[in-house]
C-alpha cells in the first residue's frame, strides 16, 4: 500500500462501489434469465439457481448502501466515522439469504420423485453461460477486494465463485435428466438441493466474517509490520512498544505507542508524535486516523504493586 493518488480511500471507495454495481447489473440480469428459463423450461434447479441470483442483487444493493453510509463525516454521535455500516449490511443480508435458501431447499426435497417434463436443451446453454459470467466477475473481484480490502466485495466474490459452482451442479443435472430421460428426473432437484447447500456455506462464511469484524480484530500481520516499519523509520522514534491496527470497512484504525528520548521536552516529542502520524497517513491509504501515544526511552515498565 505505497503511497498515491490511485491508493487514496475516495478511490478505493469508488473501485469497490463500482464493483458493486456491476454485480448488481449482472445478478439481476442473470436472475431475471435464469428465472424465466427454469419457469418455461421446467426446471426447478434452474429456478432456485435464479433465485440465488436475485438474492444476490439484494446483496449489491446492501453493500452499495454500506459503502455511501460508510463514507459519511464523522459527526458528535460517531466520532469514529460510520464505517462499519458496511460490515452490518453483510452480516443482516447473509442472514436473509440464508432464510431463503432454506425455504428452496425444503420445496426441492418436496418435489423429489415427482414427475414433471424433461427440462429444454436450451435450458443447460442458460446455466454453462451463467458458469462463465460468474467465473469472470469472481477473479474480477477478487482482484478489487485485494486492493480496496473490502469485506463486503471479498465476500461477493467468492459468492460469484459458489454461483459458478451452483450453474455447473445445474448443468450437469439437466445434463443427467436430457441424456437419461424420465427415469432420472429426480437429478434435477438433486441439483437444486446442492445450490442450496453451497448458497448456505457461502453464506455461513460471509456471516462470520461480518460479525467479526464488528468485534475489532487485528489487521494481518503483514499490513502491521508495514506500519511499524514506517513509524520506526521516522526521526527520534526509537522504538514501536505496542501496535494496534483494527479494520473499519475498507479502512483502519491506528494506535501506535513509540518510544522517544526520555530527555526530550513535551513539545520535541509532541513533533515526532505528530510526523509519525502524518507519514503513517500518508503512505497508508486505508488509514482513517492514527493515535500516538508516546513513551520514555529506554523504556521501564511500571512496577508491580
Amino acid at each position: 500500500m505505497n503511497s498515491s493518488s490511485a491508493s487514496s480511500p475516495a478511490h478505493l471507495y469508488r473501485s469497490a462501489t463500482r464493483a458493486a454495481w456491476l454485480g448488481l447489473f449482472v445478478n439481476l440480469t442473470l436472475g431475471i434469465v435464469k428465472l424465466a428459463g427454469g419457469v418455461l423450461g421446467g426446471s426447478f434447479a434452474l429456478i432456485s439457481d435464479a433465485i440465488n441470483s436475485l438474492g444476490d442483487s439484494l446483496t449489491s444493493i446492501v453493500v452499495i448502501f454500506g459503502l455511501w453510509y460508510a463514507q459519511r463525516p464523522a459527526d458528535e454521535e460517531h466520532p469514529y466515522g460510520h464505517t462499519r455500516a458496511e460490515a452490518v449490511a453483510a452480516s443482516n443480508v447473509s442472514m436473509l439469504i440464508m432464510i431463503s435458501a432454506v425455504f428452496v431447499g425444503w420445496e426441492a426435497i418436496r418435489r423429489l420423485g415427482t414427475v414433471h417434463a424433461t427440462p429444454p436443451v436450451w435450458t443447460m446453454w442458460i446455466a454453462a453461460i451463467n458458469m462463465v459470467i460468474k467465473e469472470s466477475l469472481f477473479w474480477y473481484k477478487l482482484t478489487i477486494s485485494r486492493q480496496t480490502k473490502s469485506l463486503s466485495i471479498a465476500a461477493s466474490a467468492w459468492d460469484h465463485r459458489s454461483d459458478a459452482l451452483c450453474s455447473l451442479a445445474v448443468l450437469l443435472g439437466l445434463a443427467i435428466v436430457r441424456w437419461g430421460g424420465p427415469s432420472y428426473m429426480w437429478a434435477d432437484e438433486t441439483a437444486a438441493i446442492v445450490v442450496v447447500l453451497a448458497i448456505l456455506i457461502n453464506t455461513s462464511r460471509m456471516f462470520r466474517q461480518s460479525t467479526s469484524e464488528l468485534l475489532d480484530p487485528q489487521a494481518d500481520e503483514e499490513l502491521i509490520q508495514q506500519i511499524r516499519a514506517a513509524a520506526e523509520s521516522v526521526p527520534g522514534v526509537c522504538a514501536v512498544e505496542k501496535l494496534w491496527v483494527r479494520k473499519t470497512g475498507i479502512e483502519f484504525l491506528a494506535d501506535i505507542h513509540i518510544e522517544v528520548d526520555a530527555q526530550l521536552t513535551v513539545e520535541a516529542g509532541h513533533r515526532i508524535g505528530h510526523r509519525v502520524k502524518d507519514k503513517l497517513i500518508e503512505q497508508f491509504a486505508q488509514l482513517r486516523d492514527v493515535l500516538v501515544h508516546l513513551e520514555p526511552y529506554p523504556h521501564e515498565p511500571p512496577p508491580s504493586p
